[in-house]
C-alpha cells in the first residue's frame, strides 16, 4: 500500500482583503475620534449653557395669577440679570426668600397716585395701561401720592384685584438691591414663545 502525502496549502489573504481590513480599522479609529470630539464639545456646550442660565439668563416658572393676562400660571420665562430698569418693564425681585414678578410703574423721582377706580397717575398724568384688564384699587393701605426715593421702585401686578404689591405696606417700595433683573422672553408654552410685550 502506498500512502501519498497531501499537499498543505496556506491560503494568504488577497490584496483587496487586506485593503478592506485596513479601511475598516481606519474608519473605526476615525469614528471613535469624531465621537469623542463630539461628546467633548457637547459637554462643554452644556456646561456653558448651565453657566449662562445660572449667572445671566435664569429660567423661571410663573406661579399664580397676579400677572395675568401678560403672564399666566405655569408659563416659563427667561430673566435677564440687569440693573438698568425702566418704567413699564416686568421685573423680578427677591421678597422674603421668594422671587416675585411685577411691573415697574414708578422709578426714582416719580410721584405715584391711584384713584378709587384703580387708575394710576405718574407725575400727575394718567398712565396708559393696555395690559390691565381689571382696574381695581386692590389691597391698598398706603397713602397717595407716593414719592419714590433714590434706588427704589413702585411695582404693581397686572391683575390688580389679586396682586399684592407696592400698594400694600407689606411689600411697599422695592429697593434696587432686591431686583434680580427683567423678564424679556417666554419659552413655554410653545405657541406663545417669543419676546414679552411690555
Amino acid at each position: 500500500m502506498i500512502f501519498r502525502r497531501k499537499k498543505s496549502f496556506t491560503q494568504f489573504p488577497t490584496v483587496e482583503q487586506i485593503e478592506t481590513v485596513i479601511l475598516k480599522e481606519k474608519y473605526s479609529r476615525k469614528y471613535k475620534k469624531v465621537l469623542k470630539s463630539t461628546m467633548s464639545s457637547l459637554i462643554v456646550v452644556a456646561a456653558i449653557a448651565v453657566l449662562i442660565a445660572t449667572l445671566a439668563l435664569p429660567v423661571l416658572q410663573i406661579q399664580g395669577s397676579s400677572m395675568e393676562p401678560t403672564l399666566n400660571d405655569e408659563e416659563i420665562v427667561v430673566l435677564l440679570k440687569t440693573n438698568k430698569l425702566e418704567r413699564g418693564q416686568l421685573c423680578c425681585f427677591s421678597y422674603q426668600n421668594k422671587l416675585l414678578i411685577k411691573r415697574i410703574i414708578g422709578i426714582p423721582g416719580d410721584s405715584i397716585s391711584i384713584d378709587q377706580d384703580g387708575y394710576v397717575y405718574v407725575n400727575g398724568e394718567q398712565l396708559d395701561e393696555p395690559y390691565v384688564l381689571d382696574r381695581d384699587l386692590g389691597e391698598c393701605d398706603v397713602t397717595f401720592p407716593i414719592h419714590i426715593t433714590d434706588n427704589h421702585y413702585f411695582i404693581l401686578g397686572d391683575h390688580r384685584s389679586t396682586s399684592i404689591d407696592s400698594r400694600s405696606s407689606v411689600v411697599g417700595l422695592v429697593n434696587s438691591e432686591q431686583i434680580v433683573g427683567k423678564i424679556f422672553f417666554r419659552i413655554w408654552p410653545f405657541e406663545n414663545i417669543g419676546t414679552i410685550d411690555q
